[in-house]
């Protein structure tokens, strides 16, 4: 069998550069998600029957949700499912953050027991309460246990809800694609849609799992801390948040000067990527013109860039750390001084400070990592609003079956048929005919006439915009459109073969098919003999783009798919363009007897090949032009006559130079 319906295009897998993005941490300096998606590979389909080119469809760095607050709404609403696991999310990352704060609490009262004991001891009027001291470390102990339980579960759980969401986005995007009208496909690249699916998932569950669990444990601690600061001493507390617009004011300073380089390094990275897939896929184009030296410094250049900018921004990102590290160490040197004044006065205890300068620093982690998460949650979103984007896409109208092919003649009907891919562009004017079963049916005329398109009216790709196309004496609009496509088998031009054996792509046309019958097709499609010369013969594995074959073994191998699959209407689009001509006489043996008692349409630009057919209609600018058989229309001496005479003469001048 040929390839299926939204099939006709082979798949490019992502390339290199398009593996799934990594979600920048939560702290450290501003960051950039790696691996950007490289153009697509040699395999990659570009236009044809299925239309639409790869674009990349990526969310770029600092790339912001067109609506933040309604696409956030839409994925808490999609992750309903989850409302038990959240709430337990919610109730231990609370947990975990609750005894991390007041472990420095209690740590600090075993500090100041020591602290009056040792005192005591000088003075000769006590010692250290060690049996205290060791009942306060096992508590703080055990404080910091629960903690890390807390924290073990509440990721645990997290880690669950993040890829199960994932998951249920991927299963409802695959259900999604297969509810989608072809004309979404023509419109929108694959690169687009397969972003969607890959990088967009991706970035959404990763993000989702760092994201959510950081800015409740952040928000959590900062709140938790600022209460034990305000415990301890007011007025400490006030330093130490006096010091954070400074902080915060540095942090804000570096990020401006270093976004713009991360931004270049990004987009230098994704255009040397780029330069680097198209030197290896077109190695052989390069090789043969001698562009390897304009190639090397197109490179050089781009990677020159890239050196430039990565280094600035790494560079500037990286002063981020010395800048904290100062501002913190001097507020550290400033509660110091506090802490020792107001303990000397015996406001508070020695062990007070050595909690609170701990508190100091779980303050201004938080914050730093609560304006990493604002990006993080940016960037979740603009993921999920991508991700929603082409879950709301309009369908495909549901329909309810009133005929069944199996039950139903192969006559084919055209009547009136009106049609346009928008409303201002007419394609189809007024196309009549009527064809009757088992007439093989040639349909001809120059590129852009509109053949392509009425196979894709035929197969319901599009509905009509007026008038109707009939199968059996009903109305496509009356099948249901997978039932109806049962009844196709096609070849096109453009062939589509999966990574796997050559058995395997054979069977595709039917999986019940035994290995005899596999081979009898390969045989009828003349594809036997060269198959056996491959290393394996058919258990030889066809790689991802195809390429450790010709295009003409790629083209018998769809043909066989055809044979195999036994269809009772056939569409041959140019299916012997890409075979030489003493394969395609053979082949068109095989195609006339595989045609003897089924409905087929046949799309040529050599007029050799349908010379035999039942009817041959002639399409120009939308309509049809002529019909009739190969020799009354080179008798009328019209357009067909123009068309067939002018490749004869193109044919002769070739022999002569």
């Amino acid at each position: 069998m040929s390839a299926a319906p939204g099939q006709q295009g082979r798949q490019a897998s992502p390339a290199p550069g398009q593996q799934a993005r990594q979600a920048p941490p939560i702290s450290g300096g501003p960051q950039v998600q790696q691996g950007p998606q490289a153009p697509p590979g040699p395999g990659a389909r570009r236009g044809g029957f299925m239309g639409g080119g790869h674009g990349p469809g990526r969310i770029m760095p600092g790339e912001k949700p067109k609506n933040l607050k309604a696409t956030l709404l839409k994925l808490f609403s999609f992750m309903g499912n989850f409302k038990v696991p959240l709430v337990i999310v919610l109730v231990f990352a609370l947990g975990s953050t609750v005894f991390n704060i007041v472990g420095p609490k209690v740590l600090s009262t075993a500090t100041t027991e020591l602290f009056e004991g040792i005192a005591a001891k000088i003075a000769n009027t006590g010692g250290i309460d060690f049996d205290k001291v060791a009942q306060i470390l096992l508590f703080t102990l055990g404080l910091y246990g629960l903690s890390a339980a807390c924290s073990w579960v509440q990721g645990w759980v997290m880690s669950y809800i993040s890829q199960r969401t994932s998951y249920l986005m991927r299963q409802q995007l695959e259900a999604k694609i297969d509810r989608m009208p072809m004309g979404y496909f023509e419109r929108t690249s694959v690169g687009d849609t397969l972003s969607r699916i890959t990088n967009d998932i991706d970035t959404l569950g990763q993000n989702l799992n760092q994201g959510i669990t950081q800015l409740i444990t952040s928000v959590a601690t900062v709140i938790g801390v600022l209460i034990m600061m305000l415990s301890i001493n007011p007025l400490m507390t006030l330093v130490t948040v006096v010091m954070l617009p400074i902080s915060i004011g540095l942090i804000m300073f570096v990020v401006k000067r270093s976004q713009k380089y991360f931004v270049a390094q990004q987009q230098t990275l994704g255009a040397i990527n780029g330069q680097v897939e198209e030197a290896f896929s077109g190695h052989a184009i390069v090789k043969a013109f001698n562009h390897e030296r304009q190639s090397l410094d197109t490179f050089n250049e781009t990677n020159e860039r890239l050196y430039e900018s990565a280094w600035k921004s790494q560079f500037i990102s990286g002063l981020m750390m010395p800048i904290m590290g100062f501002v913190s160490n001097f507020g550290y040197v400033v509660v110091a001084i506090l802490g020792s004044v107001f303990a000397v006065r015996g406001i508070i205890t020695v062990g007070d400070i050595q909690a609170f300068i701990q508190y100091v620093r779980n303050f201004t982690q938080p914050i730093t990592q609560l304006t990493q998460v604002a990006n993080v949650l940016q960037a979740m979103a603009a993921a999920a609003e991508r991700v929603f984007e082409f879950l709301e896409a309009p369908e495909e109208e549901p329909e309810v079956a009133k005929a069944f092919s199996a039950e139903v003649d192969c006559d084919v009907a055209f009547e009136r048929v009106r049609f346009g891919y928008t409303p201002d562009k007419t394609v189809i004017k007024d196309f009549s005919a009527r064809v009757e079963a088992g007439q093989t049916v040639a349909l001809v005329g120059p590129t852009g006439a509109g053949k392509t398109t009425m196979v894709k009216l035929l197969m319901r790709f599009y509905d009509v915009d007026a008038g109707s196309i009939t199968v059996g004496g009903h109305d496509l609009r009356d099948f249901d459109r997978s039932d109806l496509r049962s009844m196709f088998g096609m070849v096109l031009q453009e062939t589509w073969l999966f990574k796997g054996s050559i058995r395997d792509n054979i069977r595709y046309g039917r999986l019940t098919a035994t290995d005899a019958e596999v081979e009898a097709a390969a045989k009828a499609a003349y594809a036997h003999h060269f198959i056996q010369t491959l290393p394996g013969g058919y258990d030889m594995e066809i790689n991802e783009d195809a390429s450790n074959i010709s295009a003409g073994q790629r083209q018998l191998l769809t043909i066989a798919r055809a044979l195999l699959a036994d269809r009772r209407m056939l569409i041959l689009d140019e299916a012997t363009s890409s075979v030489d001509t003493r394969t395609e006489e053979r082949i068109q043996k095989a195609m006339d007897k595989l045609m003897e008692g089924r409905t087929a349409f046949v799309i040529a630009h050599r007029l050799s090949t349908i010379k035999s057919a039942d009817l041959i209609l002639v399409i120009r600018d939308g309509d049809i032009v002529e019909q009739g058989t190969h020799e009354s229309l080179l008798a009328l001496g019209g357009f067909y006559a123009e068309l067939y005479n002018s490749q004869f003469v193109d044919c002769i001048d070739e022999i002569e130079d």
